[in-house]
């Protein structure tokens, strides 16, 4: 049988049960209070790059690739088809101008340079004899124009001898028609002489004309012949290195084959290629850096390539020291094109706590501890960014990769 409980009991329970219950909630407190203190976030300084805000002029660049070419670079084809007989000089050999570089079989267009001469001696031949019959018709028809003029004056002298007679009754009207009518014929005559003399010279000199052309063409093909047989001596233009040449002696050629490259290694500039996204800020003249190893050439845009292909823009860079010792043909290169310049303004490394301009947060580390912080940034050059808002001078800021920790307001440097 249940008994009820001492009610001293039952207060020394209630009692214990507070005490408990009190206990628990403040550890649960102590437990938001101390525990966030505990294991707040931390980074260590090893893993972390940070750089110092400064001020001085910045130059917002273009970033591309780039390759040293020689500025000048002759290319040889073949003029004529032929076959190489003997090299004269490899590749590698230093040249000077007019020194040959290969001797081609010239046989052929030696024969046809031959057979045009013989072609223009006839033409001339027959230029010369049309001249002469030109000269005897037109003599032989002026000759005819004299007799007929001469008649029709002594004809109009008839006429008027039988006018008078035939006004004094000595002639009859009848021998002054005829009188008169042979007169008209010969005037007619005459007229007809002119017109066939202005025709005849017209049509001789229309054959002149003609064979004179062709004259001219032959004269235009044997000139283009020699010149294409000059060419075949494979001289060089100018002083220049031999990169490239045919290496086989008896190795046939078509005509306009490449046979040899001669290039100008004294004299360099940097073909480049960027992005089409890029293609409204690129105009020639603007300033560029070449980034050689460790070392920058100055230069400018000489030209941009109107053709877009697979998206990728190509430029020629023309260098100030276009002969500097660490230019090396086919030398790989970046290439940096100044598209805006500032003066006096702030400026961070560049890193990969932003990802270009606009607004943007970042760590800024004061007394062991990086504090998140807004800013913007601007201009940004081959290394470093333009700091427009946010930031003061001598602040250290994170520059190495922020995303772990990004969502954070504070975060411990260790």
């Amino acid at each position: 049988m249940d008994r009820p409980l001492d009610e001293t009991f039952r207060r020394q329970q209630l009692t214990k049960r507070v005490v408990q219950g009190s206990i628990a909630l403040a550890v649960v407190v102590a437990i938001f209070i101390w525990v966030p203190g505990w294991i707040s976030p931390s980074v260590s300084r090893n893993r972390i790059r940070t750089a110092k805000v400064d001020r001085g002029p910045i130059e917002a660049t273009i970033s591309a690739s780039g390759t040293v070419v020689p500025e000048f670079e002759q290319v040889i084809p073949s003029p004529i088809e032929t076959r190489v007989l003997k090299i004269l000089q490899r590749p590698g050999a230093v040249l000077k101008k007019g020194e040959p570089i290969l001797e081609l079989d010239v046989s052929a267009a030696t024969l046809a340079l031959e057979k045009l001469n013989d072609q223009i001696a006839l033409k001339q031949n027959e230029q010369a004899r049309l001249k002469i019959d030109l000269e005897k018709t037109l003599n032989d028809l002026q000759t005819q124009l004299q007799i007929k003029k001469l008649r029709l004056e002594f004809l109009k002298s008839k006429t008027e001898q039988q006018q008078k007679l035939f006004e004094i009754g000595g002639s009859s009207k009848e021998q002054l028609r005829q009188t008169k009518l042979e007169e008209d014929i010969a005037q007619l005559e005459l007229q007809q002489l002119e017109i066939s003399i202005r025709n005849t010279q017209q049509s001789l000199q229309n054959q002149l004309e003609g064979v004179a052309t062709e004259l001219k063409i032959l004269q235009d093909e044997r000139a283009e012949a020699k010149h294409q047989l000059d060419l075949a001596s494979t001289k060089a233009e100018r002083d220049g290195v031999l990169t490239w040449a045919v290496s086989e002696e008896g190795a046939t050629i078509r005509q306009g084959e490449v046979i040899a490259k001669i290039a100008d290694l004294n004299s360099f500039r940097v073909d480049a290629t960027v992005s089409d996204v890029h293609a409204t800020r690129l105009a020639v003249g603007l300033p560029v850096k070449v980034k050689v190893n460790e070392d920058y050439l100055a230069g400018t845009i000489s030209s941009v390539l109107p053709t877009i292909q697979n998206g990728i823009i190509t430029l020629h860079a023309s260098l100030a020291d276009k002969s500097s010792k660490l230019l090396r043909s086919n030398l790989r290169v970046d290439v940096f094109v100044i598209t805006a310049q500032k003066e006096n303004v702030l400026r961070i490394k560049k890193g990969q706590f932003v990802n270009g301009e606009g607004e943007h947060e970042a760590f800024v580390v004061r007394d062991g501890a990086a504090y998140r912080t807004p800013v913007r940034i601007g201009l940004a050059s081959f290394d470093q960014y333009e700091v427009m808002d946010g930031l003061a001078e001598g602040d250290e800021v994170i520059i190495s990769d922020t995303r772990d920790f990004i969502h954070m307001k504070e975060v411990k440097v260790k």
